[in-house]
């Protein structure tokens, strides 16, 4: 009689709250268990290709997925420093990692280099054209009356290695007033595969990636600074585990394989 007449007196809203603490506490628990198994990833889009390719065989492998959002290195790392939520960041370049680096958004300790590409000029696979990149060669005469495909040379990793590679040559002068200038390296390898641009400078693995172009040439190396292909777990992930996890899976020789079928350099 005593326990049930304690039980009766026990107030209510006591036990209401205590059964919502308990349920909290349970759906906090499962949400942490599910997010551990997906990471979202912000990628140059330079990578889309290969990185599709790995994340398949990733999910495959592993049950995990990876959600990828592909844009310039630079849009991306502006997002991140604007709260976006993202769990890893790959640059397709280092400027824009020291970037996230010196503003305190990556983890320092998770940064390396993963990967290495080159520079090349590509037309339609149609064109009939044929240049040879050497100093002084005339770009701006091939294009005429036409432009030059390239990513924005003022802040995308692709178009600021292009900017370099003319300007070293001796050519960037007269080129530039013939850029049309677009907001990716995928951007500009679109404009050239649909023929609205004669010329266009992308990555190899781009030119690899789309079969309406072809190469003409590639820009010596000693031209840009070298392509590098920074990847760090940002500082605001709430995924660490699956960050890392699928970080580990692209250093593995089935996550690397992806990048080498379609040319990328795996740095060491």
């Amino acid at each position: 009689m005593f326990a049930t007449r304690q039980l009766l007196h026990f107030p209510i809203r006591s036990v209401v709250a205590a059964f919502l603490v308990l349920a909290w506490s349970f759906g906090a628990a499962q949400a942490q268990k599910t997010d551990t198994t997906t990471t979202t990833v912000f990628a140059a889009a330079s990578l889309k290709t290969a990185l599709d390719a790995a994340n398949a065989a990733y999910q495959k492998s592993t049950g995990n997925k990876a959600v990828v959002s592909y844009a310039a290195s630079s849009a991306l790392a502006k997002q991140i420093e604007h709260g976006a939520p993202a769990d890893i960041f790959i640059s397709a370049d280092l400027a824009w990692m020291n970037y996230l680096e010196k503003a305190k958004l990556i983890k320092n300790e998770t940064r390396f280099n993963l990967l290495g590409n080159r520079l090349v000029l590509i037309a339609p696979k149609s064109s009939t054209t044929s240049l040879k990149i050497e100093p002084g060669f005339d770009l701006a005469g091939a294009l005429g009356s036409n432009r030059l495909a390239m990513a924005n040379y003022e802040a995308v990793p692709a178009g600021k290695y292009g900017a370099a590679a003319l300007e070293k040559l001796g050519v960037w002068k007269d080129v530039k007033p013939k850029v049309a200038s677009a907001a990716n390296v995928r951007a500009a390898l679109a404009l050239v595969a649909e023929g609205e641009a004669p010329f266009g400078i992308v990555y190899e693995t781009d030119a690899t990636a789309e079969p309406k172009v072809k190469v003409v040439g590639v820009f010596p190396e000693d031209t840009h600074p070298p392509i590098i292909y920074p990847i760090a777990v940002t500082a605001s992930t709430q995924n660490a585990l699956a960050a890392e996890a699928f970080i580990k899976y692209l250093k593995s020789p089935e996550g690397q394989d992806a990048f080498t079928k379609q040319g990328f350099t795996i740095l060491k």
